[in-house]
């Protein structure tokens, strides 16, 4: 999985999880050749590994054995993890076809993992219980529909999405679409609590912290639930009630498409060309969990744009790990936590291979970025569950 040898690095993931729902023995290698798998011989595995085009090595077992020895030496930052079994996986998203795409929808279809996708009627309904992994697809949980008041409100595409939001909360039994979006939150963040593994990108990260630390309180304007937000609604917000965020100012304004200070877009001045971020170098034997989070074959990772870009490190609470930063701008672009007995991630940006990518913009074209270190980095996250029960020594 090093930079130079692997042809596809996406796609292997796929065949690791293929491995694991075939019952086969693997082990994730950490800080070896790139964040390397070892996998079971089997023929099958082999096959798959020339159908999808993903290199790979057979060795002997002497050979397996001595790399296993060189990862155990106390003086290496190595580890070997073993993975147990493959995840069953949900995507929250909306089930039709939305004007723009999901990172994390294309990169598990790209790397042939299956998923099943699943919305406000399945998580209320409690069907969250049946997975180990959710990914929440780009989504607004405060009820102000993505905030494209400003610039889309005549188009007809947000016409419907607005209906339809509205339809469904009222078949769910709720007056508003932010108290209905309100109670999916509280679900995932139960779900969580409990133990699931939570990963999200782009605005799903904020509004959904913000629509927690929001509850009780209306926030939203009447152009988006015909009746005015609550005075000085502010000094009302919980930040207790958040999973990574705190001190977060609101945006009132209903026509910035802008959720609140949590987001770096507006104020960033950094040129495409030299927008990258580093990833967070992690003792792999003593913090097992961060160091699978960040396996890439390099630490500089291209920087990419979305509603939500990037976390103010300010608004960042204490207990998160920094996984990726930009530190020109003092920017967390990629954050972990835990919740209760679970975990989430949150990822800043829309799509790892889109710099601005705009309602409207072609679909991106994996099979041109095979290599992508940051859609890697979003299918660290979907394997990790795979070894989720593993001791932490800290």
């Amino acid at each position: 999985m090093n930079h130079d040898n692997q042809k596809n690095h996406l796609k292997a993931y796929g065949i690791v999880y293929f491995s694991l729902q075939n019952g086969l023995k693997a082990k994730w290698l950490l800080n070896h050749d790139g964040g390397a798998f070892l996998i079971e011989n089997n023929k099958a595995i082999e096959n798959e590994c020339k159908i999808r085009g993903v290199s790979y090595e057979i060795i002997s077992d002497a050979k397996s054995q001595l790399i296993l020895e060189e990862i155990s030496a106390p003086s290496s930052n190595k580890e070997a993890v073993t993975l147990e079994k493959a995840p069953k996986i949900a995507v929250y998203s909306p089930k039709d076809k939305m004007p723009w795409d999901d990172a994390v929808t294309m990169v598990l279809s790209y790397a042939e993992i299956p998923f099943d996708v699943i919305y406000d009627k399945e998580i209320l309904a409690d069907k969250l219980l049946l997975y180990e992994w959710l990914h929440l697809h780009h989504e607004d949980f405060t009820g102000q529909y993505g905030k494209f008041y400003g610039s889309f409100r005549t188009a007809p595409w947000y016409i419907q999405q607005k209906q339809e939001a509205e339809k469904l909360a009222k078949e769910l039994g709720f007056s508003k679409v932010s108290d209905e979006k309100l109670a999916v939150a509280k679900k995932i963040r139960d779900y969580v609590i409990g133990g699931g593994f939570m990963f999200a990108m782009c605005s799903a990260t904020d509004s959904f912290d913000i629509a927690l630390a929001a509850e009780g309180v209306d926030i939203a304007e009447a152009m988006f639930d015909d009746d005015a937000s609550d005075i000085n609604y502010q000094s009302k917000i919980d930040y207790n009630k958040t999973f990574a965020f705190k001190d977060f100012l609101l945006e009132k304004n209903p026509s910035v498409y802008e959720f609140s200070s949590i987001d770096m877009t507006n104020k960033r001045n950094i040129p495409k060309t030299s927008d990258y971020f580093s990833l967070i170098e992690f003792s792999a034997k003593w913090d097992p969990i961060p160091t699978m989070l960040t396996q890439n074959h390099t630490v500089l990772v291209k920087g990419f744009m979305g509603q939500t870009t990037s976390f103010d490190r300010n608004t960042v609470k204490t207990n998160l790990l920094i996984l990726g930063e930009n530190t020109v701008n003092r920017e967390a672009r990629y954050i972990h936590g835990t919740k209760g007995k679970g975990l989430f991630t949150f990822y800043g940006g829309h799509d790892p291979e889109d710099y601005t990518h705009r309602v409207g913009d072609p679909k991106t074209e994996l099979d041109l970025h095979p290599n992508s270190p940051g859609y890697r980095l979003i299918l660290n996250n979907v394997l990790f569950p795979a070894a989720k029960k593993q001791k932490q020594k800290t």
